[in-house]
């Protein structure tokens, strides 16, 4: 595959797995294409044209020829500085990386990050929560996010990637939809009735249960293993953590728990506050589970992938695979 065929497929996968649903993901571009079209020549200079294609902000190629032919990766939840000296390590060895792939989001994505919390508000109003609230919470902890994000020195790695020619490329939103669709799948399917059952149905997806033995894996965060769960909603994608505010306003809407990668404590006290459970299923668990969920696709174009910075890689697809020879 060409770099800018992995960075396509990563847009069409995340819209395939957008909580808000494909027509709602085009509406959002159809109202970015507007926005362009009336901006005077001056400000179309600044604006990212992706925007016009690819919905998530945090998912870009960051350093590379787009034509590049990608035979092996690196892939890892944070690609920095030592990440990229790892692959041109790899290189010296004989090991031919020919690109790396992050959660993660560097340079410019990062900036951008905020962008993508929008998408917030909308997946609290198919909970219930009414749209107009929902905007309002989320727009200021958007600008807030946005300031702690302005001091970051953002193109660290993207510079050392550079100069030493490797393709860069992160993954972010469109990754975290596919772990957030995967497990709300499964929930709606066969929903837990107690809190146990939610750790348990977790831990018996391999990245959650590989957690589970390292101590880094599901737990409850709020409430007791016999708290019926009531309507369980996962809670694992929008950029980063949203207002605490927003707790109040799922409550009222009906969610009985919520499944998240991680929780700050300001968070959890407004859920505790609210008698919303809370199980926190494991930041690096779930971030592989939604790369792994990526990285099966390239791997079914025959790409060779190499995990590193905390991913723990399952392949989905050799398992299929493998089921397929049993049964022939």
């Amino acid at each position: 595959m060409k770099l800018k065929e992995i960075y396509e497929l990563a847009t069409k996968e995340g819209i395939a797995a957008d909580p808000l649903g494909k027509e709602e993901v085009e509406k959002s571009l159809e109202r970015v294409k507007s926005k362009y079209d009336s901006l005077d020549v001056k400000e179309k200079e600044f604006f990212d044209e992706e925007k016009l294609r690819n919905p998530y902000s945090d998912t870009r190629i960051l350093a590379g020829d787009p034509d590049t032919e990608v035979r092996t990766v690196l892939a890892g939840i944070d690609m920095e500085i030592g990440e990229v000296l790892l692959a041109d390590r790899l290189r010296e060895k004989g090991n031919p990386i020919d690109l790396l792939v992050s959660h993660h989001p560097e340079g410019s994505a990062l900036a951008s990050l905020p962008e993508v919390m929008l998408m917030q508000a909308d997946i609290w109003h198919k909970q219930g929560v009414p749209i107009n609230i929902a905007e309002s919470l989320i727009n200021k902890r958007m600008k807030e996010v946005f300031r702690l994000l302005m001091p970051i020195n953002h193109n660290r790695a993207i510079d050392v990637a550079r100069i030493l020619n490797i393709p860069f490329i992160c993954v972010h939103t469109p990754s975290d939809n596919l772990v957030t669709s995967f497990l709300q799948k499964s929930f709606d399917e066969d929903p837990p009735y107690t809190l146990k059952d939610v750790v348990y149905k977790l831990r018996t997806f391999p990245e959650y249960k590989e957690a589970a033995k390292e101590g880094a894996g599901p737990n409850i965060q709020v409430g007791a293993e016999e708290n019926r769960a009531g309507r369980v909603m996962v809670d694992m994608t929008g950029g980063t953590e949203g207002p605490k505010e927003a707790i109040e306003k799922l409550a009222a809407a009906g969610v009985g728990t919520l499944v998240g990668m991680h929780m700050g404590e300001k968070i959890r006290k407004e859920a505790e506050k609210h008698n919303i459970n809370v199980v926190i299923a494991g930041h690096m668990a779930s971030d592989s589970t939604g790369m792994n969920l990526f990285l099966d696709r390239l791997e079914k174009k025959g790409i060779k992938i190499l995990a590193c910075s905390g991913l723990k890689r399952v392949s989905r697809s050799k398992q299929s695979a493998q089921g397929s020879r049993l049964k022939a």
